[in-house]
C-alpha cells in the first residue's frame, strides 16, 4: 500500500469532524461536540500541584502491622522467630534505613517515595508481560443490540476515545474527585469556586467540603505509549504528538490517521471504510507473526528488537510505539464467559502488541474490552477510560447501524517488515512456548445470586469485607490452612500514589474460618454473626489505613529497594522465610465497580496461586479466577460456593447444614 500523505494533503483529502469554537471562560459541562466526551469547569490537571504527598507510615507501626498478618500464617516458633527478626530490625538497621528514606523523600517533594521502586520493580522484571502483569477488562454489550457488530462497535469506540484524549489533551477531562457528600459534584457554586482557585491551592478548596482530588498523573500514559524492551530493565515510551491508530487484523499491522493537527477526529464513516478495507484485506495470516514477540522473556525480546531495528524496521516499530493505541479487530467470537476470558487476557497471540498501554480489542460479535500494559499505571486510570468511552459510545453514538461507509477514503499504511532467519526462528520458538503456557492456564467463571452488594449493606456489613473473608474460608477448607492474601488498594489520593496492599488474612478471619469449618456446629448463630461482624469492621479498617497509605507493603519494600540500590547487606528481616512466605501470593485478588464493566480478570502471581477479579453487584457477586492448577480450581470454585451459603444462611438466622 502506499505510504501515508503528509499532514497538509489530508486536510485537503480526508473528511474531518470541524471543532466548534468555543468562547474563553467558563463553560458549561453539558457543552459538547463531536471531539469532547465533556468540557469540565474545573480543568483536568488543576489539582495537581496542591496534591498532599504520600506518607511514609512510622516504622513501629509498619512492624506491628506486618507482624499482625503474619500472625494467622505462623505456628507459634515460627511466629516468634519472625517477631524477633522484626523487633531487631525496627530497633536496629531499620531505624536507620527508615532515616534515610525520610530524607530521600524530603528531598524529592515533586512525587512519592514509592514511585521510582515501583516503576522500576516493573520495568526489571524479566518474565513476560503476558498473563505474569497485563490484565483486562471487559465492557458490556451497547444496551442497543444492533450496535453490537464489530465494525460499527469499533468505530463508536474508537471515535470516543479520541474524544476522551481530546478533552484530556485540552484540560476538558472533569478530575477525579471523590465526594463524601456527592451534591458537591453537582454544585456549580462549588466548580466554579474551585475554578477560579490557583492550582497551588485548590486541593484545599476541595477538602473543604470533604472532597478529595486523586492523582491524574498517569493518564499522559493511556495514550501515544508504549513499554520498549531493553536488557535488564525496559523503558517507557510516549509520543504525544502522534495522530494515528494502530489497527491488527490477523497479526496484520495498519496504520491509519484518525486525526489532524488541530485535534479534528476523522469522520466516522471514513473509520468506518477502513475497518472495512482492513479486515478484507487481512484474510489470512502473515508468514511469521511478528507480534508473538511480545509475548518472549523480556531479555529475550529486546534483543530481537534490536536486530528488527539493524534489518530496517525502526520507522515500522516506531509507528507502533507512537500510536494513540492498539486496536485488535479479532477474527473469533467466543462462546462463554470462559473464552471470553482467555480471549480479552492473552488472545491467541498474534493479534496484539502486548506492550502498548492500552489494546482496544472488538471480536466478531461486537464484544470489546481492553488488555493494558501495567508498569505505567493502575487500574483507576483504565477504569475511567473505559467509564467514559462506554457511556460517550452508547449515549452518543457516532455512527448508527444503517451508516455507509464512505466510498472515497485515502490510503492506510500497511506495515511490512524484513526478517532474518534469526528473528523468524525466534518467532517461532515464542509462538511455541506461548501455546504450551496458555494452554496450562484454567479459567473459570463464577456467579453467586443468593445475594450480594444491598444485602451485605442491608446487614450493616463490608459488601468487599464478606467476599473476601468467603475467599480465606474456601482456601481454609480445599488446602486445611490459610494462605498468603492480597487485595490491591490505590493510594490516587495522594501525589503520584500507586498502590497498597490490604491483607486479608486476620485473626479475624482465623477465628472466623475455626468456627465455620473445625468447629461446625458448636457455635451458636449469634456468636458466628459476631465474628462475622469483627471480620468486616477489621477489613474496613485495614481498607481506610491502605488508601490513606498507612500499609506496611510499600514501606517495606521501598526500605529494601533502597538498600539495594546503595549496594549494603540486605537485613535478616528480608531473607526470614516467613516474610518470603507471605509474599508469596497465592490468593492475588482485585475487584473493579462500573457499569460499564462486565468483568475484569489477571493471570496467577504465583505457579500455585489463584488470580481473582471480582466484583459484588447489587444482587450477585461474580468473579474470573485463573490458575495453572485446573483441579485446585475446581475445586476452589465449589468451596467458594459453599463459604458463600455458609455466610448467608448465617446471616438470614439459620444454622450451618452438617
Amino acid at each position: 500500500m502506499p505510504r501515508a500523505r503528509p499532514p497538509w494533503a489530508l486536510l485537503h483529502s480526508r473528511r474531518y469532524w470541524r471543532t466548534v469554537g468555543q468562547p474563553e471562560g467558563i463553560v458549561s459541562e453539558q457543552d459538547t461536540d463531536h471531539h469532547f466526551v465533556h468540557r469540565s469547569t474545573i480543568p483536568t490537571m488543576h489539582f495537581q500541584p496542591s496534591l498532599p504527598r504520600l506518607p511514609i507510615p512510622k516504622l513501629e507501626d509498619t512492624i506491628r502491622r506486618y507482624l499482625a498478618a503474619q500472625r494467622p500464617l505462623l505456628n507459634d516458633e515460627q511466629y516468634r522467630n519472625t517477631e524477633k527478626l522484626a523487633q531487631e530490625f525496627a530497633n536496629g538497621e531499620g531505624e536507620f534505613i527508615h532515616r534515610d528514606l525520610l530524607e530521600h523523600d524530603k528531598n524529592n517533594k515533586h512525587t512519592s517515595y514509592i514511585s521510582a521502586p515501583w516503576f522500576d520493580m516493573y520495568l526489571s522484571a524479566r518474565e513476560p508481560i503476558t498473563l505474569n502483569y497485563n490484565p483486562f477488562i471487559t465492557l458490556n454489550p451497547d444496551p442497543k443490540s444492533e450496535y453490537n457488530t464489530q465494525v460499527v462497535r469499533a468505530t463508536n469506540l474508537i471515535v470516543s476515545s479520541l474524544k476522551f484524549l481530546n478533552s484530556l489533551k485540552n484540560n476538558y477531562l472533569r478530575p477525579d474527585i471523590y465526594y463524601v457528600n456527592r451534591r458537591w459534584g453537582q454544585s456549580k457554586v462549588f466548580k466554579n469556586f474551585i475554578r477560579i482557585l490557583p492550582p497551588t491551592l485548590s486541593w484545599y478548596g476541595a477538602y473543604m467540603v470533604n472532597a478529595y482530588p486523586l492523582d491524574m498523573v498517569q493518564y499522559k500514559s493511556l495514550f501515544n505509549s508504549t513499554r520498549i524492551p531493553n536488557l535488564n530493565k525496559d523503558t517507557l515510551f510516549t509520543d504525544e504528538f502522534a495522530r494515528h491508530l494502530l489497527v491488527m487484523r490477523n497479526g496484520h499491522f495498519y496504520i491509519v490517521e484518525v486525526l489532524d493537527p488541530f485535534g479534528n477526529i476523522l469522520h466516522p464513516s471514513e473509520i468506518q471504510a477502513h475497518l472495512i478495507q482492513i479486515i478484507h484485506d487481512a484474510d489470512r495470516l502473515p508468514g511469521f507473526e511478528l507480534s508473538y514477540l511480545t509475548t518472549e522473556e523480556r531479555n529475550t525480546w529486546a534483543t530481537l528488537r534490536q536486530q528488527l531495528v539493524q534489518t530496517g524496521n525502526e520507522e515500522n516499530l516506531k509507528k507502533i510505539d507512537s500510536a494513540v493505541f492498539c486496536l485488535c479487530l479479532d477474527s473469533t467470537s467466543p462462546e462463554n464467559e470462559t473464552e471470553l476470558a482467555h480471549c480479552f487476557l492473552h488472545g491467541n497471540g498474534f493479534n496484539r502488541w502486548f506492550d502498548k498501554s492500552i489494546s482496544l480489542i472488538v471480536t466478531t460479535d461486537g464484544m470489546a474490552g481492553v488488555n493494558f500494559e501495567h508498569s505505567w499505571g493502575d487500574g483507576i486510570a483504565v477504569l475511567r477510560f473505559i467509564n467514559e468511552v462506554y457511556r460517550d459510545s452508547t449515549e452518543h453514538p457516532a455512527l448508527v447501524p444503517e451508516s455507509s461507509p464512505a466510498l472515497f477514503v485515502s490510503s492506510y499504511d500497511k506495515l511490512e517488515f524484513n526478517l532474518n532467519r534469526t528473528v523468524m526462528s525466534a518467532i517461532n520458538a515464542a509462538r511455541t512456548k506461548f501455546a504450551e503456557k496458555t494452554k496450562q492456564l484454567s479459567i473459570r467463571s463464577f456467579r453467586f445470586e443468593r445475594f450480594g452488594k444491598q444485602f451485605a449493606v442491608n446487614q450493616n456489613l463490608s459488601p468487599d469485607a464478606v467476599f473476601q473473608l468467603a475467599c480465606q474460608m474456601a482456601v481454609y477448607r480445599q488446602y486445611g490452612k490459610l494462605r498468603p492474601s492480597y487485595e490491591a488498594c490505590s493510594t490516587a489520593a495522594f501525589k503520584h500514589g500507586r498502590t497498597e496492599t490490604i491483607r486479608p488474612t486476620s485473626v479475624y478471619t482465623q477465628k472466623c474460618t475455626a468456627a465455620f469449618v473445625d468447629e461446625r456446629g458448636k457455635h451458636s448463630i449469634e456468636d458466628m454473626r459476631n465474628m462475622i461482624d469483627e471480620c468486616s469492621r477489621y477489613h474496613k479498617r485495614l481498607q481506610l489505613e491502605a488508601t490513606l497509605g498507612q500499609g506496611f507493603d510499600r514501606h517495606l519494600f521501598a526500605l529494601k529497594y533502597l538498600v539495594q540500590r546503595r549496594g549494603g547487606r540486605i537485613p535478616d528481616i528480608y531473607n526470614d522465610p516467613a516474610y518470603k512466605n507471605i509474599n508469596h501470593i497465592i490468593v492475588s485478588t482485585s475487584t473493579l465497580s462500573s457499569a460499564a464493566v462486565h468483568y475484569g480478570g489477571f493471570g496467577p502471581v504465583v505457579p500455585d496461586g489463584f488470580g481473582v477479579g471480582y466484583n459484588v453487584f447489587d444482587n450477585w457477586i461474580g468473579c474470573i479466577i485463573s490458575s495453572y492448577l485446573g483441579e485446585d480450581l475446581e475445586k476452589l470454585l465449589k468451596c467458594l460456593d459453599h463459604t458463600l451459603t455458609d455466610i448467608f444462611d448465617v446471616l438470614e438466622g439459620r444454622r450451618l447444614r452438617r
